[in-house]
């Protein structure tokens, strides 16, 4: 099949009204959740993660797209408005944002932000209709150990990019993997780390995980944290579109924005946060005007927001055709696949084009969704910036308990789900970014499998990651990696990026 039948069959499926009810639900959810500062889309998507069980995988898959990118678009609306970032992707757009704000420029702000996300997003959505097919046949060609090596790859990634020390992140990353060993080996039959607890004999399920770890553990930590009361733009927001000489100071910084985060959207660790904080580095240095920035500069809202939405949309790529995420989210996403028995990497093109392709024409017309309707609830969303959070956080413990138990009618695993939130909390007291952990587990019982098929294959010799070629250029990147991060001049700007 050519391209533009895919793309037509993927028409249809996005287009079936259950689809596309879904579709609106995600887009929706997200603006919300990125316009109410202390929620997220890890966390809500932990939250809905029990839904998926009694969806079919297209909606589900489609809804929780949508939830991603939607946040992008929400994020920025509390950035410029109230100067918090809903998401924390639009950290950086409360700079210049907030201040075109405050000198009476919301408008055109908010209008730049949603028409730089919705281009960005339209490009990032073809980059994935272009080159989803050839990257899906070379992962065809992908044997057991460079598979293994792969996701070595995307491991080291995710601990040279996140926050906080290399040390930090690579334990993160062991417990993680640790976590996924949980439950019965397949090829002994014998029970490992169950501690003769029945429930953990088929090992610890995503959901609980995701949860634990992401959603109580954020609500616990929130609840800590000073600075619920928000001062909210007092003008009117009027002029919903930018004049001309936005538009001409902008146009040119949202180009570059969709060429950076379409770039860092592929990355291990990569996506919508590290693309903005990219982009707008990228546009104070080119600047003629670099003393315009931090006081209402439009290419610094501009330049960003297409940057986020572009590396969101990209870091579908890695997820959907080799099947190894490139963030937390994504790992998200690979988990919601697994619930509903399809196992990820390149095989799912071939196997389910329906899914595939209808999620891609999805991920257009979500961003259509988005651009229409946010203009217009700019009002309804300034209402709902007032809400304190001690009224969200008690529904949103309900909703996660009912939603935990609902999968498995286990009361175990809410008590499991309590048990990592607390986790999850004292892991963010020690500065330990949990997003490795996630990668970790995930990964794990892939990386297990392609390991054991390696030494069967050879016999137990491990040259065979070696004797590979594409394994061996896989392994001696992720050594190039590690080693650039032990140079001091590299380490030094990731402090000093992660510290601004």
């Amino acid at each position: 099949m050519g391209i533009i039948d895919n793309l037509s069959l993927g028409f249809g499926v996005a287009f079936a009204p259950l689809n596309l009810g879904f579709a609106f639900i995600g887009v929706m959810v997200g603006t919300l959740i990125g316009v109410l500062p202390g929620l997220g889309p890890l966390t809500t998507m932990a939250m809905l993660l029990p839904v998926t069980y009694y969806l079919p995988p297209e909606s589900s898959l489609i809804m929780l797209a949508g939830i991603y990118y939607g946040a992008q678009y929400g994020g920025s609306t509390t950035a410029i408005l109230v100067n918090i970032p809903g998401e924390s992707s639009s950290a950086v757009t409360c700079v210049d944002g907030y201040q075109m704000a405050r000198q009476g420029r919301a408008g055109s702000a908010l209008a730049v932000a949603a028409l730089g996300s919705f281009f960005a997003g339209t490009v990032g959505t073809l980059l994935i209709a272009l080159f989803a097919e050839p990257l899906s046949k070379i992962g065809l060609m992908f044997a057991p150990p460079d598979y293994f090596s792969l996701m070595v790859l995307g491991l080291i990634g995710a601990m040279v990019l996140a926050h906080g020390s290399l040390l930090k992140a690579f334990g993160m990353v062991c417990l993680g993997l640790l976590l996924g060993l949980v439950g019965t080996d397949l090829n002994s039959g014998a029970q490992r780390y169950a501690f003769g607890i029945p429930e953990l004999g088929d090992g610890l399920d995503f959901v609980p995980i995701a949860m634990g770890i992401f959603g109580l553990s954020e609500i616990i930590a929130n609840l800590g944290r000073q600075g619920d009361q928000r001062a909210v733009v007092s003008q009117k927001v009027r002029n919903l579109w930018p004049t001309r000489e936005d538009f001409d100071r902008s146009w040119p910084a949202v180009l570059r924005g969709t060429g950076i985060g379409s770039v860092l959207g592929l990355l291990p660790g990569g996506g919508a946060l590290l693309s903005s904080f990219a982009a707008y580095s990228v546009e104070k240095r080119i600047s003629r005007t670099p003393e315009e920035f931090g006081k209402g500069a439009i290419e610094g809202v501009a330049g960003p927001e297409a940057a986020n939405n572009a590396g969101a949309q990209t870091s579908f790529i890695p997820m959907l055709t080799l099947g190894i995420p490139s963030n937390v989210i994504m790992a998200m996403m690979i988990g919601a696949m697994m619930i509903q028995g399809i196992t990820p990497g390149p095989q799912v093109m071939s196997e389910r084009p329906a899914l595939f392709w209808g999620m891609i024409v999805s991920m257009w017309l979500g961003n259509l969704m988005l651009v229409i309707i946010n203009l217009p609830l700019i009002g309804m969303w300034i209402k709902l910036l007032n809400v304190p959070y001690r009224i969200l956080f008690p529904v949103i413990i309900v909703i996660c308990g009912i939603g935990v138990y609902s999968v498995q009618n286990s009361t175990f695993d809410v008590v499991l789900t309590a048990a990592l939130g607390l986790l999850g909390y004292v892991l963010i007291r020690l500065g330990c970014e949990p997003a490795p952990l996630a990668l970790g587990f995930v990964l794990g019982p892939l990386m297990e499998e392609n390991l054991r098929r390696s030494m069967l294959f050879s016999r137990g010799d491990p040259a065979i990651f070696l004797t590979s070629p594409i394994s061996a250029g896989l392994l001696a990147l992720s050594a190039a990696l590690l080693m650039t991060f032990l140079l001091p001049n590299f380490r030094k700007q990731r402090e000093v990026v992660f510290r601004e």
